[in-house]
């Protein structure tokens, strides 16, 4: 990947900065202000705007992102969701987990897509803001049609019906809920209105005496979250929002579960890409992220054929020639220069909001980034790729921050890099386990 952004450090603000900063201080992907890090993903712009432009028009995507571990996947999928809610699409980040999603369970997935919904204006849960702002729009387009207040609730319930008829056709308790939860709210029932929400956001356990008041019966299974993310997605067309991006994000880990949950699983996901690409699915753009093991080994995608068959991509080609519009997307991970460039970066974005920020600048200079990032990749058995998480972690917390706050500070005098056990992620903690020495101090 290549140098980075094209927003002025001097324009960002400061709740941006440190939003920014205080995660990557933590070893963390930002959950926004990635556009202020983006590395590398200018050429993959143009083809994935596109596809975002064609879903807020009713189409559906589907898309895999594939990288080593330390690639980026996670910050590519956040910088794409972040492209996609500044269009006024709603988004979900799921990780795939075999206790806690397990993705041969749909109606988990859509129970912790529910979870995570997330809005240009509300943070997960946002599902009741958009349930009520769907309720509003219907009494808007009633009234807007001639209706009166009295006759205001039939004329509401004559557009739900309408709107939400494809979606009954598969998943009719999805329309009676809603009915269930309006009627609660108008009785000013509080707690039966929030607990037939949780019914129809997947909450496995609703007391029974609110399903009953709603007139729905039983937990959400696996076949009607089809149907329920088919109603959620009207739900948020309807209410302003031009579509819904969901990642599914570390769907590798299925390399690890028993191979009947496994089986099961890559089943569900070719019937997920399936009812993708037949349209069921209008203004969902999905993405999958995994490594290349899980696209190309036998304990992956290779282990069903009709979704290997779905997902096969060439990349026999030179990566500069990557299909940005085709199913699977290569991200190339970071080199030493790529990852000298997003120090610096970092480090013209720390000095903009720094209170000494010349001697920011002049002490943490483009050399002395060079080498920390030379001597964090050694550190890692000299594995590039995986070290961006590390190596700004300690640029900016052993690095930058004391610069800032000691004014005899000079790492080049006091700051050798020590790289700690404890700190690394299991893939780190491998790669360091390569090198012989505990320590890695910078030979500047």
């Amino acid at each position: 990947m290549s140098a980075a952004n094209s927003t002025p450090v001097s324009a960002v603000s400061l709740a941006r900065r440190r939003t920014v900063i205080d995660a990557l201080r933590r070893g963390a992907v930002p959950e926004s202000g990635l556009d202020l890090l983006a590395t590398g993903l200018g050429r993959f712009e143009a083809a994935l705007d596109a596809e975002l432009a064609a879903v807020a028009s009713g189409a559906s995507v589907f898309k895999a992102v594939r990288g080593e571990y330390g690639s980026g996947k996670t910050f590519f999928t956040r910088w794409l969701g972040e492209r996609a809610k500044r269009l006024n699409f709603a988004v979900a980040e799921i990780q795939v987990s075999e206790t806690e999603t397990p993705l041969h369970r749909l109606e988990t997935v859509y129970r912790r897509l529910t979870e995570r919904l997330t809005t240009s204006s509300f943070p997960p849960s946002a599902l009741r803001p958009v349930v009520d702002a769907w309720f509003y729009a219907l009494e808007e387009d009633a009234l807007a049609a001639g209706s009166t207040e009295d006759n205001l609730p039939s004329e509401v319930e004559k557009l739900l019906t309408a709107r939400l008829s494809e979606v009954s056709r598969h998943a009719p308790s999805f329309a009676t809920a809603l009915r269930g939860y309006r009627s609660a709210l108008t009785d000013g029932d509080e707690a039966t209105a929030a607990a037939v929400l949780a019914w129809l956001g997947g909450q496995p356990h609703v007391a029974a005496a609110a399903r009953r008041s709603a007139g729905v019966r039983g937990d959400l299974d696996h076949f009607g979250a089809f149907g329920f993310l088919q109603g959620l997605l009207t739900v948020l067309r309807d209410s302003g929002h031009r579509g819904l991006f969901v990642v599914l994000d570390e769907v590798e880990t299925l390399q690890r579960v028993r191979s009947d949950a496994r089986d099961k699983a890559l089943n569900a996901l070719r019937q997920l890409i399936d009812e993708v690409h037949s349209g069921r699915f209008p203004g969902l753009y999905l993405v999958i992220t995994g490594t290349p093991a899980f696209y190309d080994g036998q304990q992956g995608v290779q282990r069903l054929a009709p979704l290997a068959q779905r997902l096969a991509t060439d990349f026999t080609t030179d990566p500069r020639f990557d299909n940005p519009r085709a199913v699977q997307l290569r991200l190339p991970g970071f080199t030493q220069e790529s990852l000298v460039g997003l120090g610096v970066t970092i480090r013209d974005l720390y000095a903009a909001g720094a209170g000494a920020p010349d001697r920011v600048k002049a002490l943490a200079d483009d050399a002395y980034v060079a080498d920390l990032a030379r001597a964090v990749g050694g550190a890692l058995g000299g594995k590039v790729g995986v070290a961006p998480r590390l190596f700004l972690k300690k640029l900016l917390g052993d690095v930058l921050d004391r610069i800032d706050q000691f004014e005899e500070f000079d790492p080049r005098q006091h700051y050798r890099l020590t790289v700690a056990s404890s700190e690394l992620t299991d893939v780190e903690r491998n790669l360091a386990a390569a090198t012989s020495a505990d320590d890695v101090e910078l030979d500047l």
